[in-house]
């Protein structure tokens, strides 16, 4: 099969080829694993940091890529939900042990086990994928493979993102950064809380317009004050400025989600200069989301039939998967950018 490899540690900024495309013998199922033939996989800033070291992968040279759907052609002698034809995607989420105390309280994010698809394990930007059934999912019937890749990190960390947040109906949220998961956010606060008023934080105006186009109540840059100050706010950036930037924005008690593995600039301590009496006094907080559950990706695909939510995308052909991750570390965003596998 043909796939793109992370082989190197690399500055994406100047290596022309960050990933490599290859051969690779088609992976053979275990008892408990199911064969996805893949038909998209939704491209993610993680790839970037995954790339660039922030987030080491565990091995190299290994396949990125944690937003994968396509069709079930192989199963396992023992895989009771699956059959070939089925359509079934996969996550972040490539395993967790099932038995430690973080996994029987249902956190199994957080287990010291966890192994992430595309990072402790190969992921979709390839022909073929494999991953146990229990870590694998029906996707929606209605929607193309392109359309429901995004779901399965920017729609699922989003709505775990939304869920931490602690956002009521009638009250303010801010997205900050209005990308693949943000834009995905927005859509689901407006039928899950029609009364809130959301208020979009970002530097390019071609997010702010799309923001405003889907239903934001306001958009402007990170350094502009919104009309009114917010309940929870949600930021989906790679640095650290845009979020302490509208910590200042936050009513007392406000919590402020950061939405993402790695920070590009968290070498610098800019998080250190904080003012605490405008930022944090009176008892905002910051809380940050790592990774996602199977039940986040199963609630939220529940949410996506209810709500008829479908994501903004910009497909890419198979060969154009450094000018995705390009296009992401540039900032040449509108809403998800998926990479079309196979047609």
């Amino acid at each position: 099969m043909k796939a793109w490899v992370i082989h190197r540690i690399t500055d994406l900024a100047s290596d022309p080829e960050p990933l490599k495309l290859i051969e690779m013998e088609i992976p053979k199922v275990e008892e408990d694993e199911i064969l996805i033939k893949v038909k998209a996989c939704g491209i993610c800033h993680t790839e970037i940091d995954e790339i660039e070291g922030r987030a080491t992968p565990s091995f190299l040279p290994i396949i990125p890529g944690h937003q994968i759907v396509g069709e079930v052609v192989e199963i396992g002698s023992k895989v009771k939900r699956f059959r070939p034809g089925d359509r079934a995607g996969s996550g972040w989420i490539f395993s967790a042990c099932g038995r430690c105390e973080l996994c029987l309280k249902g956190l199994e994010n957080l287990c010291p086990e966890f192994k992430a698809t595309g990072k402790d394990a190969h992921g979709g930007y390839a022909e073929f994928f494999k991953i146990r059934e229990d870590f694998a999912f029906r996707i929606p019937e209605n929607l193309s493979y392109e359309e429901v890749a995004p779901f399965f990190c920017a729609g699922a960390i989003g709505y775990r993102s939304l869920k931490l947040s602690g956002i009521k109906d009638g009250q303010n949220l801010g997205l900050i950064g209005f990308g693949a998961s943000n834009h995905l956010v927005l859509k689901m606060a407006k039928f899950l809380y029609p009364s809130s008023k959301i208020f979009v934080f970002s530097r390019t105006a071609n997010e702010r317009n799309l923001a405003l186009n889907l239903g934001a109540t306001w958009a402007g840059n990170f350094d502009e004050n919104p009309p009114e100050k917010l309940n929870s706010a949600i930021d989906t950036t790679p640095v650290w400025d845009p979020p302490i930037k509208v910590l200042k924005h936050l009513k007392p008690g406000g919590r402020l989600v950061i939405n993402a593995i790695r920070k590009e600039n968290s070498d610098k301590g800019s998080l250190l200069n904080l003012n605490y009496a405008e930022d944090l006094w009176l008892e905002r907080e910051i809380k940050s989301v790592a990774n996602i559950t199977r039940k986040d990706i199963e609630e939220f695909l529940s949410l996506v039939e209810r709500a008829s939510l479908k994501p903004e995308i910009e497909l890419y052909s198979f060969d154009k998967a450094n000018q995705a991750l390009k296009d992401i570390k540039e900032r040449r965003i509108k809403g998800a950018k998926v990479l079309r596998v196979e047609s």
